[in-house]
Parts: C-alpha cells; sequence; structure tokens
C-alpha cells in the first residue's frame, strides 16, 4: 500500500527542534513521543541552529523595507506631481483636450 505524506508545521518543527536542543530526553524518546524519526529531529534541530539568527535580525530588515517604502511613496509622488504639470501645459496648448 502507498503511504500518505506527512506534513508537518513550522511550529510542530521548531517545538521538536526546541525539545532536541534541551537534551532532557534522547532522540529516541522524542522520536517515539512525537512520531517522527530521529534522523528527521536531528536535521530539524540543525535547521533550527542555522537560521536562528534570523529571529534577531528581522528588526534591521523591517526598517530597510520602511526606508525603501518611504523612497517610493516620495518618488510617486513627484512624478504624479510632473504629470499634472505636464497635463496643464499641454492642455494650455491645446494639444490635450
Amino acid at each position: 500500500m502507498k503511504r500518505i505524506r506527512r506534513k508537518f508545521s513550522a511550529s510542530f518543527k521548531a517545538q521538536v527542534a526546541i525539545e532536541a536542543l534541551k537534551e532532557r530526553s534522547s532522540l529516541s524518546e522524542l522520536s517515539k513521543r512525537f512520531k517522527v524519526h530521529a534522523v528527521q529531529i536531528s536535521k530539524w534541530k540543525q535547521e533550527f541552529l542555522q537560521n536562528a539568527s534570523a529571529a534577531f535580525g528581522s528588526e534591521e530588515s523591517h526598517q530597510d523595507v520602511e526606508q525603501e517604502k518611504q523612497q517610493l511613496y516620495a518618488k510617486i509622488g513627484q512624478l504624479e506631481m510632473e504629470r499634472d504639470w505636464l497635463k496643464k501645459n499641454l492642455n494650455q496648448l491645446g494639444l490635450i483636450k
């Protein structure tokens, strides 16, 4: 019979990885408790440790996004003013109705 592949949520993976990091239980005990293979738990733990710095670096990237957003809004405002000026002047010349 064909087995259905299980999909785990990110929060479940994080929970299992944190439990593995605590080292209160062995990998075999954790695999029985969470019904996940021990190798998979080790991979999740390793991935969790590799991406741990992202949890503390999000503030900088958030500030960069906000700054870029403000620059884009300023550019949009400038372009709208230029468009309105062109419309007005071309309308006065009779080129646009």
